[in-house]
């Protein structure tokens, strides 16, 4: 798992060198401080009950009301009335039943997040995991991560929610198990020459790859939400995204 300093500094840096994304780009690190706290309240109180981060939500609810955009930050004046409640809505999402509203699942995800992570952290999970979902929670990928290997190189999913990675072959939808190469188109941008967009034209959705081979520098995570325009693109194109990452998109 990389560090939560790791991603604050990358999404720092980026926001300096994409305007067009700035803004995202610094409300997402300060959403990761939040998370940083939260996870780290988890590790030192050795705490696993899903209970403990619902104490969580007052302080997130205050920053999101000051940094967030209003589809979110309106959110916690409604929503939810009690710690019950929370706690309902966050073990639904936990247990894969995300709710509709997008508002509800930008709090359940951020505040499940670092649990996620917390548990993961504890345990011995294998890379090499031959599903399409995180072999620890079941949660979908957010993104694929390339990493060069010998003469070739190895493709990995990244988990949405608890940071896992596991390897996943490289010619294989994640979506629908097309495996025809011709089915299974890859776009790339000159702008973002270390992103691609990995297509599939049978289920028609779509999983952003983040190639480390052209920036190692680069953390998936962050440079995912980085290059939103790609997703624009293949949006525009008739492609639905496999699974959105924590800004809804």
């Amino acid at each position: 798992m990389v560090s939560h300093d790791a991603r604050i500094a990358r999404a720092e840096l980026l926001a300096e060198r994409r305007p067009g994304a700035a803004d995202l780009l610094r409300f997402y690190a300060g959403i990761v401080r939040f998370q940083r706290t939260v996870f780290e309240g988890l590790r030192t109180s050795n705490e696993t009950d899903l209970s403990a981060v619902t104490n969580s939500f007052p302080p997130l609810a205050e920053l999101v009301s000051r940094t967030g955009p209003p589809l979110i930050a309106n959110f916690p004046g409604h929503n939810p009335q009690s710690r019950e409640e929370l706690l309902s809505l966050l073990s639904a999402a936990w247990q894969g039943d995300e709710p509709a509203d997008p508002a509800a699942r930008f709090f359940a995800r951020t505040l499940l997040q670092p649990y996620a992570e917390y548990l993961a952290s504890r345990g011995d999970i294998s890379e090499i995991h031959a599903g399409s979902t995180c072999p620890f929670c079941n949660a979908r990928p957010v993104a694929g991560v390339l990493r060069g290997e010998g003469e070739g190189g190895k493709r990995w999913l990244l988990c949405s929610l608890c940071s896992t990675e596991w390897q996943y072959r490289r010619v294989l939808c994640p979506n629908c198990g097309e495996e025809n190469k011709d089915r299974l188109p890859i776009y790339t941008t000159d702008d973002f020459p270390a992103a691609r967009i990995d297509a599939c034209d049978t289920c028609k959705t779509y999983i952003k790859s983040i190639d480390l081979t052209k920036d190692g520098h680069a953390i998936p995570v962050v440079d995912e939400i980085a290059t939103v325009t790609l997703n624009i693109w293949a949006e525009e194109h008739g492609y639905a995204k496999l699974e959105t990452n924590l800004l809804g998109m």
